[in-house]
């Protein structure tokens, strides 16, 4: 089993990202961006700047699609269900598929329509990519986390490596990758949210003051969701994700900064959202996440329909 050809769902700041790296490390046919018609239509001739470089990627309309060795699913959780079914001409047989959306559900929610065994667990962490209509700036690319579940199919898993080892994409293989998404779900339920809440940047989460007291306790609420899911989080684990936050670029916004900013929907419901449907499954009290909750839904109010 060989990766060659490359399908990316979604072109959001992710998806450009790894669709540039692709591009620059492979001939120009070798990756494409899959969209329904509508899009395609509007994307085609689209330029997109990357740190600077000016790129025109393939666009290709999902009825015109055809199977290929990877799909890289890069939207955000709002538009999974409809990804699923955008990419349905994208997967054969032999394809594998990776999810960098944020959270801890995407693969199951994709492997259900696909099968878990084309399916390698993956965790997208330590970019500071930000996205303003088709610009596209980051100083950090971070490292996609790979690692193999009881569904993992080993020879995909190791196609995915080699292909990751060719195009020199920083990649870490992870021996408990439900512990690292457990980890960069706490990480994103802290600052994404609070930067959306107190509108402000990575180095104002962090200084002392509202915003800072919120990312720690909505991280906190998380290690104890963890535990009670079996996952061993710990202070440690919320010390060094703080660690990983400060080599980000200081004014930098997460995505729900972004959304925001950019007036979009955002994905608190898989966040607060979530913590708050396995608080209730645990019996667990999670107010900062409630008010994370409330506090988003408030502010979209003001622009989202």
């Amino acid at each position: 089993m060989e990766i060659k050809d490359t399908a990316i769902i979604g072109m959001g700041a992710l998806g450009v990202l790894y669709g540039s790296h692709i591009r620059k490390q492979c001939k120009n046919d070798a990756v494409c961006f899959v969209m329904d018609e509508m899009r395609a239509e509007k994307y085609k001739d689209a330029v997109v700047t990357c740190n600077g470089e000016k790129q025109q990627f393939r666009i290709v309309a999902d009825s015109e699609a055809k199977p290929v060795d990877l799909v890289i699913v890069a939207v955000k959780y709002t538009g999974l269900h409809e990804a699923l079914e955008v990419m349905k001409n994208c997967v054969g047989e032999n394809t594998t598929i990776i999810s960098v959306l944020n959270g801890i559900s995407s693969e199951e929610i994709i492997g259900a329509r696909y099968g878990m065994e084309k399916i390698v667990y993956t965790v997208a962490q330590g970019m500071d990519a930000m996205k303003f209509a088709n610009v596209l700036n980051y100083t950090r690319m971070g490292n996609l986390h790979i690692g193999k579940t009881k569904d993992c199919d080993p020879e995909r898993f190791d196609a995915l490596v080699r292909f990751f080892e060719a195009i020199r994409l920083p990649y870490i293989h992870e021996e408990d990758i439900l512990y690292r998404m457990w980890g960069k779900f706490m990480l994103n339920v802290g600052i994404n949210q609070t930067c959306m809440v107190y509108q402000t940047t990575y180095s104002g989460a962090l200084s002392r003051g509202a915003a800072n007291r919120t990312l720690i306790a909505a991280m906190r609420e998380v290690i104890a969701l963890a535990n009670a899911e079996g996952v061993a989080l710990s202070e440690k684990d919320l010390n060094d994700y703080i660690e990983v936050i400060k080599t980000l670029k200081p004014e930098g916004t997460p995505s729900m900064g972004q959304d925001r900013i950019n007036k979009r929907a955002s994905e608190v419901e898989l966040f607060a959202g979530t913590v708050i449907a396995l608080a209730k499954k645990h019996g667990l009290y999670v107010p900062e996440n409630k008010f994370l909750l409330e506090r988003v839904r408030e502010i979209e109010k003001g622009y989202v329909g």
